[in-house]
């Protein structure tokens, strides 16, 4: 794979000529009928360079063409050797593995040294890794005073990315705006940032938690416990002082927090990788991204799957739940995806991994709903031809809700392994020689040049409703005793 990625970077660095010398084998021939001109575009890993479609130009001194793709359904911003994933087979690796052998044999901390660095680490490599890492769990005293003035009721998304971009201003080294470039340049820099993002998101991820329930917030582990398990205690530890979560479940969400580690150029990656374009310190990209993934587009799709169980209830109902999904009353949560045209790999092992947790704690009563609704899903001919499988997002809310966490922490667990993604894709666009600053165009289809009118010969203006703002009962309370007859 790393091959036919150094073609289409020399494809895309613009060794590769738009015109003369181009294989005809492995390129576009356009046809502008509005000129009658010929132009040929070289193909590379099935990719063309939108910089040669610019070169097609009706009149010589306009702009050339652009493609206009809302959403990037069809858009390839960046290359990148971090993750691949073949939709239709269902393949997901990183870094070349198989995510299924990561799952079943590598640990979290190991797979985020594999996203950041591009090998697996030696045991030296991995020890030191890992003790740095756990070195960084302990936030500063004032962000731990920070997240204890937020409302009792504060959604934990909310608190752990005020948190996280609020270490900017702790960490001044780290701000390219205050320090130069140094920190994008210097590997030892970069370096400390990573090791302090990936130690302190779990305690941050723990105190919101705590704060959510109104309890005091627990410190890092002085014992030498695992990434998952240092994050339980911090979530769990009351007054007992050998507490020590059980072994299985913090494998069980090992292997989670594996699966969510990464997965290509998403929503929140492909903010994280904007946001570094423009040379913003590390924190303000993480708590951007995580700002983008906090959306339930996004990362609060197995909540909205979570709460379609609910109002599904039980397995006889499912018939007529499918009979609304096809009439369009209702959305089937869970199944289908952007890019997998197959069943998502992720979702058999966390399957697999549900029925672990389940062994232990007690099976969700929601398992036989989400079972039973995945078989019948399966065998309907209406969601074969749309290609709906199951996706990663269907168990894990079940999970999620049989450990015990409430449904606003289940963004908060996306956040916490997918940092380690997207510091891997933060990493490798600073590497990159073609970085510049991301800038999409638009397709403009405003008024025309017009001249500024006086505001007593306006005679057209928006709709008031337009520009009216709901005003609560206590605000007209308030606005009406304020006016005088």
């Amino acid at each position: 794979m790393s091959r036919r990625v150094d073609r289409l970077v020399g494809h895309l660095d613009g060794s590769a000529a738009s015109a003369e010398g181009v294989d005809p084998k492995n390129s576009l021939t356009v046809t502008d009928n509005r000129t009658g001109k010929k132009y040929q575009l070289p193909i590379y890993e099935n990719t063309i360079k939108a910089e040669d479609l610019g070169k097609i130009k009706g009149i010589p001194n306009e702009p050339g063409l652009r493609s206009y793709d809302p959403g990037y359904l069809n858009t390839s911003s960046a290359t990148s050797r971090i993750c691949f994933i073949d939709g239709d087979k269902g393949i997901l690796t990183y870094r070349g593995y198989p995510i299924e052998q990561l799952a079943e044999k590598s640990t979290f901390l190991e797979v985020a040294f594999l996203l950041i660095y591009g090998s697996l680490p030696t045991k030296d490599q991995l020890d030191y890794w890992s003790n740095r890492i756990m070195r960084h769990t302990f936030i500063h005293d004032d962000l731990a005073a920070m997240m204890k003035s937020f409302r009792y009721n504060s959604h934990p998304m909310g608190m752990l990315i005020s948190t996280v971009s609020a270490m900017s201003t702790l960490h001044p080294e780290a701000n390219p705006a205050l320090s130069g470039q140094d920190v994008y340049n210097s590997a030892k820099l970069r370096n400390k940032q990573i090791h302090r993002i990936l130690g302190t998101m779990p305690t941050i991820a723990a105190f919101a938690y705590r704060h959510r329930i109104g309890r005091p917030y627990v410190w890092p582990s002085h014992k030498p416990l695992s990434y998952t398990e240092n994050f339980m205690f911090m979530l769990d530890q009351l007054s007992n002082p050998n507490y020590a979560p059980h072994p299985r479940l913090a494998r069980a969400l090992d292997i989670l927090f594996i699966l969510h580690a990464d997965h290509e150029l998403n929503c929140s990656t492909a903010a994280m990788r904007h946001l570094a374009s423009g040379g913003v310190d590390v924190y303000t990209c993480v708590a951007g991204a995580a700002g983008a993934l906090y959306g339930p587009k996004h990362g609060g799709a197995n909540e909205a799957v979570l709460r379609m169980l609910e109002s599904i209830g039980s397995v006889d109902n499912i018939p007529q739940f499918i009979a609304n999904v096809k009439a369009r009353k209702v959305l089937l949560m869970g199944f289908g995806h952007r890019v997998y045209k197959n069943y998502d790999p992720r979702a058999r092992i966390i399957r697999q991994v549900a029925e672990e947790v389940f062994q232990i704690l007690g099976r969700e009563p929601l398992i036989e709903v989400a079972v039973a609704l995945e078989k019948i899903a399966l065998a309907d001919p209406y969601f074969i031809k749309r290609k709906l499988y199951p996706n990663v997002d269907f168990y894990s809310g079940l999970i999620y809700k049989a450990m015990g966490f409430p449904t606003d922490m289940f963004p908060v667990l996306f956040a916490i392994p997918r940092t380690a993604g997207w510091l891997a894709h933060w990493v490798e666009f600073l590497a990159d020689p073609e970085n510049r600053i991301i800038r999409p165009r638009q397709v403009y289809l405003g008024a025309d040049r017009r001249d500024y009118v006086d505001i007593n010969k306006r005679s057209t203006a928006s709709k008031d409703s337009v520009i009216v703002s709901d005003m609560s009962a206590e605000s007209k309370r308030r606005f009406a005793s304020s006016v005088t007859p």
